[in-house]
């Protein structure tokens, strides 16, 4: 980093128990005590950054003087401390980096020069995926099935960690990288030596995975961007960002007894989902701020996403230096925390009234028990009304009671062995057996009377006969960064299976049950408050460290499970502690998705069903017969409390955090390349060369009007990046599927498209192939089905691209509503380039996909206001073009261009926000725009 110009003489020194730090003091700019936390945060950034160039004294003076009821006009570029990723998304970057290496040697540039120039950090957490649950053995067999799959990006990743400096890899098997991140990664206040001094700033970050703002709890500005971003950052590029809205969200009182932190998160997200946050800060205030722990901080930040928000944060205070005591952060790293933040005004001052553009305001004391779905996060239901909610939703997803019920057979019939059986036609929580230690035992299915019902039969692995119906819950998992970095919820989940051990009651055994902690922390504080034994009794194993079902890692269903779900078509459910619940994320077999704190996930595997009243229908009989209810099984706020007071230690996170980059024996022993440039594997499915640099000239070309598209999806409202980006499991009969097959790969170890999202060609391939993609293209469809203009024909989206690339046809998308909502996905954009979109057309983005679209040369175009598809006639057939981008060849950036598609014009808004957005997409891309500037002939 060059030095700082230092135009307002900022420069001083911090003494810091004998050590001293050169910082950029805030009150050297007038204004800046006025400025809530985060935009200190960005003022300090710009102070320590100012080169005369890209970030100018006028940059730093546009922020002390902001203007909190201004709309977003004025470009700052930030520069981030450090970049954190996830295998998913890390894996590109260090491919495309690799990549980048050898495009700078082909260009007579020094590869060498394609290195990390801000401290990158990989977390493995998303590839483990629970094929084996419910034993003692889950754990071990889940890894080791996890290495084989996924031993050629293992390799490749230690190849890097080796080949890039600053570049660190923190194996398989440790955590979730969010949760990594605030447990250890994070600094809250950054040193690092600079021209003989050691300098002092805050921590700030950016990341491959949206819920990157789980560390805006600990006070760490930081949110997700594309890895294309990411990988820009790493190179020294600053991010271009707009100087935002902040919205403060005073907090006061405390959550009452019975209330968690999921409750009170899936509140918040209401809440700001309701007001409108996209693209701006949230910053939490107030005297309500001290009563929240550092975990319940950290779910909300964690949950920004969801909201929309770039960033949820919490200013430094007492519960902050607690938490890095608590994490085992060393005392000089503690003591310079606590004593940069009051020297700056960024200690938490609980009786000032910051100056915000919007003010929102919570009583904690308000919060009641919740739950979210049956497909999106902001979908609040109060848990006592949970019950009528499903039933409202469930002709949605199975028709209606009527429909359903007409062969489904009755409370007393016929069994294939001719003995007439009975059983409780009304209950479907007590279908099956509900007392530890029952024996299986034949039941006959009931119908479920005011509700569509079609109760069918399965024979489990150990003989068991029980039935699944619309509404049973297959899946419970307490997993996902959002809930499992939280003691307070899990030893609550923890002491509520205890009691319900204690009163006989077991899990439901249509349930899949699975526990995936964030960390090994977690299980450390479960051992030593004994309550391992009494979670897996109710079959709540440890399956891994990782993401697992809020990705999709959930693994299959038993099989007569999934092929009763299948035949019969069922809705049936899945209850997590995650943070995403969209349509086809979960499971391909389960339909409604609903989160959850990790206790009601538990809950919801002894009901078994999502059809209960947990507040007034029981959950089972005990021993004697006696009905038991979730209120008798709930733990209290002081068990809780003494339990974590008693379980958790410093020492856990010294222990488990002492040599966390050095891996196990099997990670250790990976044959690992050696070298600065890969060598490429040409029969590897994993990683392979992409093509994004294939012919890339040393200049810029000029950027051209885009004539004669056609469509190639025509999308609704809320289509996610989900809906877009190759994600879950890879289906034999899909453009993936075949692809794999032809190079030889068995069904079976197809493994999920996360996997190899180090290889484009499966990528392109599942680009918009969700399964429960609704193109109106081909109308009556689910999946990636397309009509191909060329034909005629209804075909895969895939094959359809390949037609119109190969007849030198560009595409267009078009969409609606908040398009690319969700998690930041950068293969939702780089899928969409390489199938040949050119420009997308949507009533609006979510950030993070529009900005990612940009960096892979998509231009995003939005529809006049107040106007859409349909309002302006638009069907799809149409041929398109679009004329006036040729005028950011000029250096400047069309406000509008105009767009015709068949006899239809309107003038579209150009979604480039900032000139260095402008810059990438005259280059054809990001990183085309970094090779190009590192090796000196960028055009700008």
């Amino acid at each position: 980093m060059a030095a700082s110009k230092d135009s307002f003489g900022a420069r001083a020194t911090l003494s810091v128990d004998g050590t001293d730090y050169d910082i950029f003091r805030l009150d050297a700019v007038e204004g800046s005590e006025k400025l809530p936390f985060s935009l200190k945060v960005l003022l300090e950034n710009l102070l320590r950054t100012e080169d005369g160039a890209d970030i100018t004294a006028d940059h730093v003076r546009a922020i002390a003087n902001w203007d909190p009821a201004a709309e977003p006009d004025q470009e700052i570029q930030f520069t981030p401390a450090r970049v954190v990723m996830q295998d998913f998304t890390g894996v590109p970057c260090i491919v495309d980096l690799a990549t980048m290496r050898e495009a700078m040697a082909d260009l007579g540039g020094d590869p060498t020069k394609i290195n990390p120039l801000a401290p990158a950090e990989l977390v493995i957490d998303h590839s483990v995926i629970s094929d084996v649950f419910g034993t003692p053995e889950s754990f071990e067999r889940n890894v080791e099935i996890e290495y084989q799959r996924n031993g050629e990006r293992y390799q490749f990743l230690r190849w890097g960690q080796g080949a890039f400096d600053d570049f660190k890899v923190v194996p398989p098997g440790t955590g979730i990288v969010h949760q990594v991140n605030i447990e250890h990664l994070a600094r809250v206040v950054f040193s690092r030596d600079e021209s003989g001094a050691t300098l002092a700033y805050p921590d700030t970050c950016v990341g491959t995975d949206s819920h990157t703002t789980m560390v805006n709890g600990l006070g760490v500005l930081g949110w997700g961007v594309g890895g294309i971003e990411a990988e820009a950052a790493m190179l020294g590029q600053p991010v271009s960002m707009l100087i935002p809205r902040v919205v403060g969200f005073k907090l006061t009182g405390q959550l009452p007894d019975g209330a968690t932190a999921t409750d009170l998160v899936l509140t918040i997200t209401e809440m700001l989902r309701k007001h409108g946050v996209v693209g701006k800060f949230v910053e939490f205030y107030g005297a309500g701020v001290s009563a929240v722990p550092l975990a319940n901080r950290a779910t909300i930040g964690n949950m920004s996403p969801e909201f929309g928000s770039t960033a949820a944060i919490f200013p430094i205070d007492g519960e902050t230096i607690r938490y890095l005591q608590l994490t085992g952060r060393s005392d000089a790293q503690v003591a310079l925390v606590e004593a940069y933040a009051k020297t700056q005004g960024l200690w938490h001052d609980e009786t000032r009234e910051p100056v915000f553009s919007e003010y929102l305001e919570l009583d904690l004391a308000t919060i009641v028990p919740s739950i979210a779905g049956p497909k999106r996060p902001q979908d609040r239901v109060q848990l006592s009304d949970a019950k009528a909610a499903f039933r409202e939703v469930l002709p949605t997803y199975a028709g209606s009671a009527d429909d359903s019920v007409d062969d489904a057979p009755t409370a007393a019939s016929v069994s294939d062995e001719g003995v007439e059986e009975t059983f409780p036609a009304s209950d479907p929580v007590s279908a099956s057996n509900g007392n530890v230690g029952a024996e299986p035992h034949t039941v006959v299915p009931a119908r479920v009377p005011d509700r569509a019902s079609k109760p069918t039969k399965v024979v489990l692995e150990d003989g068991t006969e029980t039935y699944v119906d619309h509404g049973h819950v297959t899946i419970a998992s307490i997993t996902s960064c959002t809930n499992t970095s939280n003691p307070s919820v899990m030893i609550g989940a923890a002491l509520l299976a205890k009691n319900a051990v204690e009163r006989g009651l077991t899990s439901k055994p249509w349930v899949k049950t699975t526990l995936a902690p964030g960390s090994k922390v977690v299980m450390d504080y479960y051992e030593k408050a004994q309550l391992t034994p009494y979670l897996e009794k109710l079959g709540f194993y440890l399956v891994g460290y990782g993401c697992v079902t809020c990705i999709g890692n959930s693994g299959p269903l038993p099989p007569a499970i999934s092929e009763a779900v299948n035949e019969a078509d069922l809705a049936v459910v899945s209850v997590l502690s995650g943070n995403r619940n969209f349509e086809g994320r979960i499971n391909p077999d389960v339909k409604m998705n609903y989160l959850a704190s990790p206790p009601l996930v538990i809950a919801y595997a002894l009901a078994g069903s999502m059809d209960v009243d947990l507040n007034n229908d029981p959950l089972g009989q005990d021993q004697d017969g006696v009905d038991v209810f979730l209120r008798d099984i709930w733990p209290s706020p002081i068990d809780v409390q003494r339990t974590i007071d008693e379980s958790i230690t410093k020492e856990m996170f010294v222990d488990d955090y002492a040599d966390v980059f050095a891996g196990d024996e099997q990670w250790r022993s990976l044959p690992t390349p050696e070298g600065k440039t890969f060598d490429w594997d040409a029969e590897s499915t994993y990683v392979r060369k992409p093509p994004y640099f294939d012919g890339m000239p040393a200049e810029p070309s000029p950027v051209e009007d885009i004539t004669g598209a056609r469509t190639l999806a025509v999308l609704g409202d809320s289509v996610t990046t989900d809906h877009i980006s190759p994600a879950g499991s890879i289906k034999a009969d899909s453009p993936a599927g075949k692809y794999l097959s032809e190079h030889g790969i068995e069904r079976r170890d197809f493994n999920s498209y996360g996997s190899r999202r180090g290889n484009h060609e499966v990528m392109i391939r599942g680009t918009f192939a969700n399964i429960r993609l609704r193109n109106q293209l081909a109308p009556g469809t689910e999946g990636g089905v397309t009509k191909n203009h060329l034909t005629g024909e209804t075909t895969t989206i895939y094959d359809a691209s390949r037609g119109y690339i190969d007849a030198g046809i560009p595409l267009v998308v078009l969409a609606g509503k908040e398009y690319g909502s969700g998690s930041s996905r950068d293969w939702a954009a780089k899928g969409t380039a390489l199938l040949g979109v050119k420009a997308v057309i949507a009533e609006s983005y979510e950030r993070i996909h529009r900005s990612n679209l940009i960096g892979m040369g998509v231009l995003p175009l939005q529809y006049p206001e107040g106007q859409n598809r349909e309002s302006l006639g638009l069907t799809g057939d149409e041929e398109f073009t679009i004329t006036g981008i040729t005028a950011l060849n000029d250096g400047s950036t069309p406000r509008t261009v105009k767009v015709q598609a068949g006899d239809v014009e309107f003038d579209a808004r150009v979604r480039i926000d900032t000139p260095g957005e402008a810059n990438y997409y005259r280059n054809g891309g990001i990183m085309q725009y970094v090779l190009r500037s590192l090796r000196g002939s960028v055009s700008a």
